[in-house]
């Protein structure tokens, strides 16, 4: 790549397409060769190529729309990188600026679909060291805990992240000395959220037109984009973070595999304060092949398996599992940390999920259309959804694709990316933090299949519940594997139809040469 010049990077009064970009007064304009610069089109794998123009847009709209302060900020930043820095250096720094940004490198850090060299860069705003200075930090702490706890802070960070920086301190408890760390906001932290947001707000609306001047499928960008811009706001509000760590801490009490740190007493709107975890990320963690192995298991199984398979009305999971949030404790724990973002997905839509699952397993079509459209807005018998599950079977009969939560989130993401769904915020945050998760542990242990932990639990509830079953009505579905009896006798009944349903699909709907069956 040639060097960069500051008039390529952005000049004063600069006009680009105006269908892509807001100008201020007396401020300056992001030129495209900024944008070009940072690799932006590598964010997307090949397979969404078509939607590579629209993120590019969708990008300068944002950029272009933030304070005219903090855009010369972002083209100060990238000047003062090396003249021939790369696409992925730039493309991190660009996020690093940007909190609401930052959280979305640390979702795609370890997307095996991404190019190498940008998961590499990506992964580093995972947990980064800590650059914010001291001062500010310690002020906003001495403001903060103005009761004088008995504590001792450290003049130096430990780590921090896309809000906050992370601060380590010792305090006595029954006459021992204790470790604990401080979270604490960075300086105006709460300014660049409020002003990132407000446009996110507005990015909706114009992903909307400019998909529709691309040619792209009509996609409900405004209600996404509002469900997550809602709950990037929790990130800033620690009160939240607390709340759902008390939450967690007692679900996860009785299961010795995993720790969620424990709350201290110094915790603040703006600061938290919990006991200090002594590990390393998961995907740095020095263990044999097959403690690896067991450490993924144990991931699947505790903050997917356990909620999923619950029998409570709204069960909670984390909904931020990048590898910064997940530590092998020297003890040889799972913790888990930053618990700022969770979601809830109700028993009928876990019970929708395994509907699916079903179908996949005995090829009902029906039964998965179904249950997609009690999931979202879509209607059964639309004939997108119809389409898309029949491409979803022929994956299932011609390819071998096992019908497991890959298969059913893989073909969900499939149907969104035709047409406008209207799923629910938190079943789509269910998605992301699946496919999150299932990344790290390809970091930890290469090949491997998230559903084979999750599909045993559910088993082994199932196993556990029999006895109960004999007692229920046929309709009820208050068992933690979420299916009534008259939905296991009739997927035992599409059992036997299997073999005619694969035959009716080689007949009647041609595959593709390579899915043939030999």
């Amino acid at each position: 790549m040639r060097p960069l010049t500051g008039l390529e990077l952005g000049v004063s009064g600069y006009s680009t397409r105006g269908d892509s970009r807001s100008q201020h007064e007396g401020g300056i304009m992001l030129h495209d060769e900024l944008l070009e610069s940072i690799g932006l089109h590598q964010l997307l794998p090949s397979s969404l190529a078509p939607w590579r123009p629209l993120l590019v847009d969708g990008m300068a709209f944002f950029l272009g729309n933030l304070p005219a302060h903090r855009q010369e900020e972002i083209l100060a930043r990238q000047l003062a990188l090396p003249a021939r820095a790369d696409a992925p250096i730039r493309l991190a720094a660009l996020l690093v600026q940007c909190p609401t940004l930052h959280k979305l490198g640390q979702v795609l850090a370890r997307n095996r679909r991404l190019p190498e060299e940008l998961r590499f860069q990506l992964q580093k705003l995972e947990s980064m060291p800590p650059t914010t200075p001291m001062e500010p930090v310690l002020a906003r702490l001495h403001d903060e805990l103005s009761n004088d706890p008995p504590v001792i802070i450290a003049q130096e960070a430990l780590a921090e992240g896309s809000v906050a920086v992370i601060v380590p301190f010792t305090y006595r408890e029954n006459g021992q000395v204790r470790d604990g760390v401080f979270k604490v906001l960075k300086a105006g932290i709460e300014q660049k959220f409020d002003e990132e947001i407000a446009v996110w707000g507005a990015l909706g609306t114009f992903l909307e037109e400019r998909g529709r001047s691309l040619g792209l499928p009509a996609l409900d960008y405004r209600r996404t984009l509002d469900s997550v811009r809602k709950l990037l706001t929790n990130e800033i509000h620690l009160r939240v973070e607390q709340l759902n760590m008390r939450a967690a801490r007692a679900f996860y009490a009785h299961d010795p595999r995993i720790l969620v740190p424990r709350l201290l007493p110094w915790c603040t709107p703006r600061v938290t304060a919990m006991e200090r975890i002594f590990g390393v990320k998961v995907t740095d963690a020095r263990l044999s092949r097959l403690r690896r192995a067991d450490l993924a298991s144990t991931l699947v199984s505790t903050l997917v398996a356990q909620p999923f398979w619950s029998v409570a009305q709204s069960a909670t999971f984390h909904a931020d599992l990048h590898a910064g949030n997940l530590f092998a404790t020297d003890d040889g724990r799972l913790a888990v940390l930053d618990w700022s973002l969770t979601l809830r997905l109700s028993k009928a839509d876990r019970g929708s999920l395994v509907s699916i699952l079903l179908g996949g397993l005995t090829l009902d079509g029906e039964r998965i259309r179904k249950a997609v459209a009690a999931l979202g807005t879509i209607a059964a018998n639309d004939p997108i959804l119809e389409r898309t599950v029949e491409r979803a079977l022929d994956r299932v009969a011609f390819q071998g694709r096992f019908p497991g939560f890959d298969w059913v989130l893989d073909f969900l993401d499939e149907l969104a990316l035709t047409t406008a769904t209207g799923f629910r915020e938190d079943f789509v945050l269910f998605r992301k933090t699946w496919f999150s998760l299932s990344d790290v542990i390809g970091d930890m242990v290469g090949a491997y299949l998230p559903d084979i932990p999750l599909l045993m639990a559910g088993l082994t509830r199932f196993i556990a519940e029999l006895p109960e079953r004999l007692f229920s009505r046929p309709e009820s579905t208050c068992n933690s594997t979420h299916l009534s009896n008259s939905d296991m006798m009739q997927a035992g009944a599409s059992v036997w139809l299997i073999p005619g349903r694969y035959l009716a699909r080689c007949w009647q709907v041609p595959a593709p040469r390579e899915f043939l069956p030999t």
